[in-house]
């Protein structure tokens, strides 16, 4: 019953195709009581048959109209006869006078109107009315004229519609309304759900955001010793850690009005309105004070001023950041707005946003640790279906630089591949599959690949596993795999130790092993192939990283051509001399041609095991970490807290 009150209280929603529709229906009506369909319902008739009816004095009336057109209309009697039955006005439309009964086309007026006044001569009892009148269509020659203009309005109010994101207001309203704030309002207590407690790890910033909302919630323990409430806060941190989910709980526990947009909300083609939607935006916050406003990818209108714009024109996006920091800090400061932003290119922001009283705080959110990884998995794995209980150490240990939307990844993809496999439930496979497919690639098992280049690829990637397993500081495996995925052809899995600081010598190691693939090659074969492209990548990266940024070069020396600002990459020069460039050239391709003859040293020392290595590689396509153990025996560098668990200790423990 409840749900039939509803139905007829919804009243139908007013649309503008309403207005057009009565405008034609008033159109076709003037057109029809004005007289305009006269001779619509007509008969056709030839001339000859005309003259036939007239000289039988069935003819009242002759109406030749615009000179080309005549139309006929028949007396009383002749109207009754069974001749003209399909003739008779049995639907007359109302109209200011009676339609006619037959209508015809002549060629040349003159002739026509011969014959009429002959047949009327030779026989006087003919009593035909003969009139020539002009019609004019007034209303389709405005609307003609008028369309030209019609269609210009038309196309303007669609380009405005789609510019404004066509919603709300009608046509009209979004030409008005252009410079109207886009930021979504929602209620504190039914638009969002999301609190602090679906935010896994991240404790130092929970803790800033929260005091935030603490702010807002309680201002008077703050503001009675004396302390102001804090402008804004900036929220910096690579994508996928987690800054818009933090957003959302701030905006879930406030219980304050939270305005959301995003950076490019603000950019328009049209000069003004980006700064016009600030000034609506933080007056509607300022109505509704205390209230949030956070602005994902501040990026798109925060970047620092006077780069790159070479023409010396008017920048709208200039026009729109300097409203910004007029309302965030200025004369007319807005009380109980506390602005939120989130960005992940901090180092482009320009240096009077980032100041003390606009964004009083820079919340860095970094990607997450081993336990506060174990804190994401267990915050995403509520809703999978598990086949038994999961050892979400292990997975929190097998994601190592994992942020916290690849970890809700790795568990999306886990319950596919298990849907995929048609499992009742998820396993522990699933999850180290999804890894795999998410590090890697998909798996290519019908990829072509001849019998040498198998041989080649299992030799190199035994290569990697046998460097990394003879030296102390490379991260330790946990498995190889001679099966092609996304773009490669092999690889090898490991486990680094997640360190704060790094020393040269632990460098020195994981460049080893990444060349001891081309270095097992050059051994075993003799020669080398192209397949070490993304090793050759990587060691490049790191030495060069060694020598200009960390100074960990002796011939180079404690110097870093690092610019933490970024604004060196609107620079078109070096930050060094041409010889300086000579020696660090020198340098990083010692450091890497050093590591490579070691790699080979290493080789040739155990040529043996290197062989067993890739045969086992050949024959299974997929080994662990208890293969090497067997071959090479326990691994001489093992830590304990940095132990990892083979397959088999795995399969034990299950």
């Amino acid at each position: 019953m409840a749900k039939e009150n509803k139905n007829l209280n919804k009243k139908p929603k007013f649309s503008p195709y309403w207005i057009y529709g009565f405008v034609i229906a008033a159109f076709l009506a003037i057109q029809m009581f004005s007289g305009g369909f006269g001779g619509s319902n007509a008969q056709k008739l030839t001339v000859s048959e005309f003259l036939n009816y007239m000289n039988q004095g069935d003819v009242e009336k002759l109406d030749v109209v615009n000179r080309r057109e005549a139309r006929v209309y028949l007396t009383k009697e002749a109207a009754q006869k069974e001749i003209h039955k399909k003739a008779r006005n049995t639907n007359i439309l109302p109209s200011t006078e009676p339609p006619a009964n037959y209508k015809f086309e002549f060629g040349e007026l003159e002739l026509f109107q011969n014959k009429v006044e002959s047949a009327l001569a030779n026989d006087p009892t003919l009593d035909v009315d003969v009139n020539f009148t002009t019609e004019e269509n007034v209303f389709g020659n405005l609307l003609l004229s008028l369309l030209p203009f019609i269609l210009i309005i038309g196309v303007w109010i669609f380009i405005m519609r789609r510019m404004s994101g066509g919603s709300g207001g009608g046509a009209g309203g979004q030409i008005f309304n252009i410079g109207k704030s886009k930021a979504k309002l929602f209620d504190e207590k039914t638009d969002v759900k999301t609190s602090f407690k679906d935010v896994a790890g991240l404790e130092g910033a929970k803790e800033e955001v929260q005091e935030i909302v603490d702010f807002l919630k309680n201002p008077e323990k703050y503001t009675s010793l004396g302390g102001k409430i804090p402008k804004g806060a900036l929220l910096v941190g690579q994508p996928g850690t987690g800054k818009t989910l933090l957003a959302k709980a701030v905006a879930g526990e406030a219980q304050v009005p939270f305005f959301s947009l995003s950076g490019s909300d603000f950019v328009e083609m049209f000069v003004g309105v980006g700064a016009s939607r600030v000034r609506d935006l933080f007056k509607q916050a300022k109505e509704k004070s205390p209230a949030i406003i956070f602005i994902d990818e501040i990026d798109a209108i925060g970047r620092a001023r006077g780069k790159n714009n070479f023409s010396g024109s008017n920048d709208e996006r200039e026009n729109t950041l300097n409203q910004l920091l007029t309302e965030m800090d200025g004369f007319g400061t807005n009380t109980n707005v506390i602005v939120l932003a989130a960005t992940n290119r901090a180092d482009v922001l320009d240096k009077a946003l980032m100041r003390a009283g606009r964004f009083d705080r820079q919340i860095y959110v970094d990607l997450p640790d081993v336990r506060e990884r174990k804190e994401i998995f267990e915050v995403h794995l509520r809703p999978i279906k598990q086949a038994e209980k999961l050892d979400i150490d292990f997975l929190a240990k097998q994601t190592p630089g994992f942020s916290g939307a690849d970890i809700a990844n790795v568990c999306n993809e886990a319950a596919l591949i298990a849907a995929r496999g048609g499992k009742k439930a998820v396993e522990k496979q699933d999850f180290l599959d999804a890894v795999d497919r998410i590090v890697g690639g998909l798996e290519k098992k019908n990829k072509i690949i001849t019998k040498d280049e198998k041989k080649a690829i299992a030799y190199h990637e035994a290569g990697h596993a046998t460097v990394s397993w003879m030296l102390e500081h490379a991260a330790p495996l946990v498995k190889v795999t001679i099966v092609p995925r996304g773009q490669s052809l092999g690889a090898a899995w490991y486990l680094p130790e997640e360190r704060l600081i790094v020393r040269p010598e632990q460098m020195l190691d994981e460049m080893c092993a990444a060349l001891g693939g081309r270095a097992a090659e050059k051994v075993i074969f003799n020669q080398i192939s192209t397949g070490a492209l993304s090793d050759l990548e990587k060691v490049t990266k790191q030495a060069r990283a060694m020598v200009t940024i960390y100074g960990l070069s002796d011939k180079v020396g404690n110097l870093t051509y690092y610019d933490s600002s970024g604004q060196s990459e609107y620079g078109f020069t070096k930050p060094y001399s041409e010889q300086t460039a000579e020696l660090i050239d020198k340098e990083i391709s010692d450091i890497i041609e050093k590591q490579y003859q070691r790699a080979i040293a290493l080789l040739e020392e155990n040529k043996d095991k290197l062989t067993q290595l890739a045969e086992v590689l050949l024959d299974k396509e997929v080994i662990f970490k208890d293969n090497l153990e067997k071959i090479f025996g326990v691994r001489p560098f093992k830590k304990p807290e940095q132990a990892t668990k083979s397959k088999s200790q795995i399969e034990e423990e299950e």
